[in-house]
């Protein structure tokens, strides 16, 4: 199963043209629970122009497509990183630096 998520992450950050897909995956990596409004904070504040569709869009993908991510459902959705899966993403990021 590890096995399978692991080629999954590589593929998609092997498609980051501009280290946005690396860089949302880092700041999932903070073990924390985000809104899609305060992942695009983060990231805009990091200098990456994106809407805040095209984040929702992301999360959205990595949720389904990678299954690493949970979503607590409430008024404003928040979502983090499934912990078992926190130092295969942490891992794979540094062999993409």
């Amino acid at each position: 199963m590890n096995g399978e998520v692991e080629t999954r992450v590589r593929k998609y950050l092997e498609r980051d043209k501009n280290g946005l897909r690396k860089e949302l995956l880092r700041v999932l990596l903070e073990e924390k629970k985000f809104t899609t409004a305060e992942i695009h904070k983060m990231l805009t504040e990091k200098g990456y122009s994106i809407s805040p569709r095209g984040v929702s869009a992301m999360v959205g993908l990595i949720s389904a497509r990678l299954g690493i991510l949970k979503t607590e459902l409430g008024e404003k959705n928040r979502y983090y990183l499934k912990s078992e899966y926190a130092d295969l993403v942490r891992r794979i990021i540094e062999e993409f630096e």
